[in-house]
């Protein structure tokens, strides 16, 4: 019987293994073709583009948004340790990127094309998204964005500590510069095709929305320390009304907390920004 126990155990030891390095190496792979996919595009399939490429637009978003919900997560970590709950939300993004990447459909019409010295400036700006983007991750954690700082507690046996407010970086003067960056990758492209500005449409409403959310989620877990800290922080640069802005209403956030959005697992862990946990 000890025997057959100490079997199971190794082998989900091993398995957790192969889990988190695989997903660490996809991770970076998929990085590494979202760079071209959003600055240039796809062109292996056209026709019938839009509801295609809506569907596949969405599911990337529902999918983020049902995997950050606390009660998912409780309900996952019943059985799957808690360390490991951020690789599997990295292998999700992986997964959702690639059904896009495989599947995304080309349209011919073109919103705009720069050329010469707007070119130039669009793709320099893309550049500097991407900088913004793993700037702001290297204050709130790029190990967490990955799953990999968590996995490597479950791999030292260790617990997961709590984590709290970043207020260092990017984060003195914008409460979500990880979003910020992110949009400027789907603004910015030389060439907006209609494809690509459903895409952008589409996963600017998401932005917006996972930015809310995640105020929640961290008001709930922070309380007055973040309540005081978005008062005196934007959301996004330029935008007043709240809850972008600095925080001055709150009606909103108890009329959803009353739904019982925001309401956490017994493990819940704070994020603070993220690539692969955007919303």
């Amino acid at each position: 019987m000890a025997e057959n126990h100490d079997w199971k155990a190794w082998l989900s030891r091993a398995g957790g293994i192969a889990f988190g390095v695989g997903t660490q190496l996809a991770f970076f792979v998929t990085v590494y073709f979202l760079f071209y996919f959003l600055r240039d595009g796809s062109s292996l399939r056209q026709g019938n583009w839009f509801l295609v490429d809506s569907l596949l637009a969405i599911q990337f978003a529902v999918v983020h948004s049902i995997l950050l919900l606390p009660r998912v997560k409780k309900a996952i970590t019943r059985t799957l340790p808690n360390e490991l709950y951020g690789i599997l939300f990295a292998a999700a993004t992986c997964a959702g990127l690639w059904l896009i990447f495989g599947y995304w459909r080309h349209s011919t019409a073109t919103l705009w094309s720069a050329v010469g010295w707007s070119k130039a400036f669009v793709i320099a700006c893309f550049y500097f998204s991407w900088a913004a983007l793993f700037y702001s991750l290297s204050f709130s954690g790029f190990g967490y964005q990955t799953g990999c700082t968590q996995w490597l507690y479950w791999l030292r046996r260790q617990k997961l500590p709590r984590r709290g407010l970043v207020e260092s970086g990017p984060y003195r003067w914008l409460r979500h510069p990880v979003y910020m960056s992110f949009l400027g990758l789907i603004w910015f492209t030389p060439r907006m095709t209609a494809d690509h500005a459903m895409l952008t449409a589409v996963w600017t409403v998401y932005i917006f929305v996972g930015s809310c959310l995640k105020d929640l989620r961290l008001e709930f877990y922070l309380g007055d320390t973040y309540r005081e800290y978005a008062s005196r922080v934007p959301g996004f640069p330029g935008i007043s009304l709240s809850p972008f802005g600095k925080w001055k209403e709150r009606e909103f956030i108890h009329a959803i907390k009353a739904a019982s959005i925001v309401s956490p697992g017994p493990n819940a862990s704070i994020t603070h920004g993220s690539l692969s946990r955007s919303a």
